[in-house]
Parts: structure tokens; sequence; C-alpha cells
């Protein structure tokens, strides 16, 4: 990219007279003017990832452990930690429901009908 002299030259006037102005806003608006031109300014971009302290880890670990234990219906082995809120006590009850053989049967069994008749057509 190749700028002339002349555009060089209107750039440094512009740069220029927006300093000239910025001063004389801040010599009308005072201590408030500071305010207000860095308001209107834009905001820098944030820079890297935020990051989550240890105490917050390990409570999100505990709580998958947590999860994973109840999943597979196993105590958690590793303690938890002080910071960390008391486990909530399981719900009764809500046992996972199963497929019969019987049920399972009549399934099939109507499949092979089924299929069956598409057959005739």
């Amino acid at each position: 990219m190749s700028i002339s002299l002349e555009t060089l030259k209107q750039a440094i006037n512009i740069k220029e007279e927006i300093a000239k102005l910025e001063a004389r806003l801040g010599k009308i608006l005072g201590s408030v003017g500071s305010s207000v031109a860095s308001a209107l300014s834009p905001a820098p971009a944030k820079k890297g990832r935020r990051k989550m302290s240890a105490a917050a880890r390990a409570k999100i670990a505990a709580a998958q452990r947590a999860r994973w234990a109840k999943s597979k219906g196993t105590a958690v082995a590793a303690a938890a930690p002080a910071a960390a809120k008391p486990a909530k006590a399981a719900k009764k009850g809500k046992t996972k429901r199963k497929l019969t053989p019987e049920g399972r049967a009549r399934i099939v069994a109507a499949l092979k009908k089924r299929w069956a008749k598409q057959k005739k057509k």
C-alpha cells in the first residue's frame, strides 16, 4: 500500500486539528472534560482469557464428581472441599423404567405382523 506525501500531510493536519479541539473541549468542560473525552473515545478491547479461581474450579470438579457418582450409583471417593455446599439427598422413587421381556416380546410380535402385512402389499 503506497501512501502519497500529500495524503500523509493531510492526515497530520487532521490529527493536529483533533488535538486542538480536544484541548479546547478540556478547557471548556474542565475536569468533566476528561471523562467526556474518555467516554467519546472507543474502549480498548479486552485481551486474554478470564481466569477462574482455584476454589471455583474445585467446586465445579466436586459437583461433577457427585453427578458422575450419582449416575453410577457409587459414593464420591474424594472428600468435598470445605467451601462446597453439602450434597442434596437423592430423590427416592425415581428409578429408571425398564422394558420387561414380555413387553419386548409383544413389541417384536407386533413389528413382525406389521412387516408381514407390508410384504403382502
